[in-house]
C-alpha cells in the first residue's frame, strides 16, 4: 500500500536493534484518515472469505480493527496483555513473547467472545518475529474457530515471521513489508 509506505517514509524513525518508530501516526498517536484507508484496504483483500469477527492484541491493533471492522460490519474481540479482575467466566490463555517490549505476558480472551463458528480476521500493526501471532492463532485454535486471514500493517520482511506463517498456510496479507532498515535507510519488498 504505497500510501502506508510514502506516510513510513515520511515520519517513521528507524532506531537501533531494528526497531521502527510509527508512533506519530500509527500505535501511540492515530492517523484517523490512513487507518480508515487501511481499513479499506484489508476489507478488499478478505471481503470475500467469510469474516465474522476480528481478532487482535491490545494495544495498538485495536483502532486498526476497529477501523476495519466498519468495513466488515462485525465485531471486533481483542486479547488482553494481563487477566484484568473484570474478565469474567472462563477465558483462553496464551503466552507471548514481545518483541518491542523484550518481555514474555500471558494474553487473555474471555471464551464467551470466540467460538467454533466464528470465522476469524486477525489483524495487527507490526509482524516481526511472529511471537504475538503465534499467541492468537493458538487462542483461535483453542476456540476451535477457523481463522479467514492474516492482516498486517508493517511486516518486517528480513524476520521469520511471515515466512514462516505463509508457510503454514495462512492467507497473509502485509500492506508494507520492510524489505531492509538501517540508521539512514530503509527499502520495501515490492508486492
Amino acid at each position: 500500500m504505497k500510501l502506508l509506505e510514502d506516510r513510513i517514509l515520511q515520519d517513521g524513525q528507524v532506531r537501533p536493534g531494528n526497531v521502527l518508530k510509527v508512533d506519530c501516526f500509527l500505535n501511540h498517536q492515530l492517523d484517523v484518515d490512513l487507518l480508515d484507508k487501511i481499513g479499506e484496504e484489508f476489507y478488499r483483500i478478505f471481503k470475500n472469505d467469510g469474516v465474522n469477527k476480528i481478532l487482535t492484541i491490545e494495544a495498538s491493533g485495536i483502532a486498526i480493527a476497529c477501523m476495519t471492522a466498519r468495513y466488515f460490519n462485525v465485531p471486533v474481540v481483542f486479547a488482553k496483555k494481563a487477566k484484568s479482575k473484570n474478565i469474567d467466566g472462563e477465558v483462553y490463555t496464551s503466552k507471548v513473547q514481545s518483541f518491542t517490549y523484550g518481555r514474555e505476558y500471558d494474553i487473555t480472551l474471555a471464551k464467551k467472545f470466540l467460538n467454533s463458528g466464528d470465522r476469524v480476521l486477525i489483524l495487527d500493526d507490526f509482524l516481526a518475529n511472529g511471537k504475538a501471532m503465534k499467541g492468537l492463532l493458538d487462542v483461535c485454535n483453542q476456540a476451535g474457530c477457523s481463522v479467514a486471514g492474516i492482516g498486517i500493517c508493517i511486516e518486517k520482511g528480513f524476520q521469520p515471521g511471515g515466512a514462516e506463517l505463509r508457510a503454514a498456510g495462512y492467507k497473509l496479507a502485509s500492506l508494507a513489508i520492510v524489505n531492509e532498515m538501517s540508521d539512514d535507510h530503509l527499502t520495501f519488498r515490492e508486492q
